[in-house]
């Protein structure tokens, strides 16, 4: 009985120890799940990507079959195509940690200069700090969140500019930790807080006045070029070349056209994406 349960135990240790091989290639993803707040280890994160890879890859693996087959390719391409698909899935499941901190970055920006705002006033007002910063858990969706823990782990014991390091650490968005630094800074050096604060917001609120400029700026060949290329020339070049192909006698099939529409999708989308990536983080 010992004889099979240390047998047992060698293939689980050989298991998990392939799995932590894989997340070795990852050194930074302890860090990134607990920035994006994914309550899971990173055995169990890189463990998951994998089975989720490996059932949507047996899943395409079964439709490039049926592609193959009914277009009479050789079904020996897919001993190119399967790992090229699986290691594609592999690191789209990882980079999902990537995009959870991205999208908690932007709802942070977009009202953490309010919640500033708020801050100041109150703290001029003459109310304590932390009252201030509990006053901040409710209205404001990620940046009350994020208030939220500084209260918690004060409420634990913790000194609140000790609180207010350790969320900063852990928070995606570069102007809450600057304005949270200035705060502290302004605390362990016995300065005006509201001063440093007035200071810092005012300089957040001057980048986003400069980078709606700069998204300004950038719509204008965005929009002319996504004219262009998105909806003329794929309008009027198919309507000319079916018109011109009729003249000769040649017909587009059914492959094609399903093709020319593939590509116009996939133009339209890297436009969208383009114009959506470059916008501010902030609401404009």
């Amino acid at each position: 009985m010992s004889a099979e349960g240390s047998e047992r135990k060698s293939l689980r240790s050989r298991k998990y120890s392939y799995v932590d091989y894989i997340a070795s290639f990852f050194p930074g993803l302890r860090k990134k799940l607990r920035v994006a707040k994914i309550k899971i280890t990173e055995h169990k994160y890189v463990k998951d990507s994998i089975a989720y890879s490996l059932l949507v890859s047996v899943i395409l693996l079964l439709l490039y079959v049926l592609i193959f087959f009914t277009a009479r390719i050789s079904l020996l391409w897919l001993i190119v195509l399967y790992p090229i698909t699986l290691f594609a899935l592999f690191m789209f499941m990882m980079r999902r940690v990537d995009a959870v901190i991205a999208k908690r970055e932007r709802d942070i920006d977009k009202e953490l200069l309010f919640a500033g705002r708020q801050l100041l006033i109150e703290i001029r007002g003459g109310i304590p700090l932390y009252d201030a910063i509990g006053h901040l858990t409710r209205e404001y969706g990620e940046v009350s969140k994020v208030f939220g823990e500084i209260i918690d782990k004060t409420n634990l014991g913790v000194p609140l500019d000790v609180a207010m390091e350790d969320v900063a650490e852990e928070t995606p968005s570069k102007p809450f930790r600057r304005l949270v630094l200035q705060i502290i800074n302004s605390i362990r050096s016995g300065s005006d807080i509201a001063v440093a604060l007035e200071t810092i917001l005012n300089q957040l609120s001057q980048e986003q006045i400069i980078e709606i400029k700069a998204y300004s700026q950038k719509l204008n060949p965005l929009g002319m070029f996504y004219m262009l290329f998105g909806i003329i020339m794929p309008s009027l070049g198919i309507t000319l070349l079916v018109t011109l192909l009729t003249f000769t006698g040649v017909s587009l099939g059914p492959v094609v056209l399903w093709g020319m529409l593939a590509l116009i999708i996939i133009v339209q989308y890297i436009f969208l994406t383009m114009i959506e990536t470059s916008r501010p983080r902030f609401e404009v």
